[in-house]
């Protein structure tokens, strides 16, 4: 295996069982429960940060007519229209919420980019199976772009983003929204994007039983959100935007992952897809670092090379 970064693995080691925690079937209601207990939704006076910045959250309708939350935040102050970062939460499309992996985004970006967020409350498998929540996240793109005056957004500078999940999210979304001539996003965010359900990559083998999540909690995961289209061969890319054989036209990317994380193989694939397209495409891989490695170790000099990078492609990206 490729070794870890000296201060991740300390953090991993730190975190002990927790970290290396492997995600089955069976465990799915418990690890759902766990992780709702472990990352709750903060308030929003909390996310204000004492007035540093403005948040509301906006519910807008889905095709179905149930109602879809958006949570929009923003520096105070700011009277202009801001770029917008769209970003989808990861969790494996099993976990996580809109609301807590927003003061991470407000302090590292929104503050020093001058960026306006909204976060998406995408619904979670297996609930909710495919298409339900790249469904949500189109919807919610829709929405936030036809609301630009009342969010104080930029409708022509959006960046759609995501982490893990989040990130394959987002990768699916930029197809959707190509292929239904919606909203044309100027660029898109892949941290370690979850992109692939057949799990048959080197780096998925390579990293069972030893990454912070494997292809065990990986296969877990998709097939919460396949069902009975797991495995399926003519599974659309708007599932796994792996299986896209069409990857022109696409907004300007980013992806980053770790050389010790299951999603290795995957995010590089995805990456040279998109060059031999004619595409454009930044890719990262940091040394040393496993699945979710910024949020383990947020204080290791690779997560500050990764947070670096990632503000500068933000910045040049915007500037265009």
């Amino acid at each position: 295996m490729p070794p870890l970064d000296p201060q991740v693995r300390a953090a991993v080691d730190a975190a002990g069982a927790r970290a290396r925690e492997v995600l089955t079937p069976e465990g799915l209601a418990a690890w759902q429960e766990r992780d709702a207990a472990a990352r709750p939704r903060p308030a929003l006076d909390r996310l204000r940060d004492g007035g540093r910045f403005e948040v509301e959250e906006v519910r807008v309708p889905r095709a179905d007519g149930s109602d879809l939350t958006l949570v929009s935040a923003r520096p105070a102050g700011v009277r202009e229209p801001l770029p917008l970062l769209y970003y989808l939460h990861g969790g494996g499309m099993v976990t996580g919420n809109a609301w807590s992996v927003l003061p991470r985004l407000l302090r590292g970006w929104a503050l020093p980019l001058g960026l306006a967020v909204v976060s998406v409350e995408y619904r979670l498998a297996p609930h909710t199976r495919f298409p339900g929540a790249v469904e949500d996240c189109y919807a919610g793109l829709v929405r936030a772009v036809g609301l630009a005056d009342r969010l104080g957004v930029d409708a022509r500078r959006v960046i759609i983003g995501g982490k893990s999940a989040g990130g394959g999210l987002a990768a699916a979304l930029a197809l959707l929204a190509r292929d239904r001539g919606g909203p044309a996003p100027v660029g898109q965010l892949l941290l370690s994007p979850m992109l692939d359900d057949r799990g048959d990559t080197f780096s998925s083998h390579q990293m069972a039983g030893h990454d912070t999540w494997d292809r065990t909690s990986n296969a877990t995961a998709w097939q919460a959100v396949l069902g009975d289209r797991y495995g399926a061969a003519d599974l659309p890319p708007y599932a796994a935007p792996a299986r896209a054989t069409d990857l022109s036209g696409l907004p300007p990317a980013y992806v980053d992952v770790g050389s010790a994380e299951t999603f290795r193989d995957e995010a590089v694939a995805y990456a040279d897809a998109i060059w031999r397209a004619g595409g454009e495409a930044e890719l990262h891989v940091w040394p040393g670092a496993c699945h979710g490695f910024d949020t383990l170790a947020p204080d290791a000099d690779v997560t500050q090379d990764a947070h670096d990078a990632r503000t500068r492609w933000l910045r040049r990206v915007l500037r265009r």
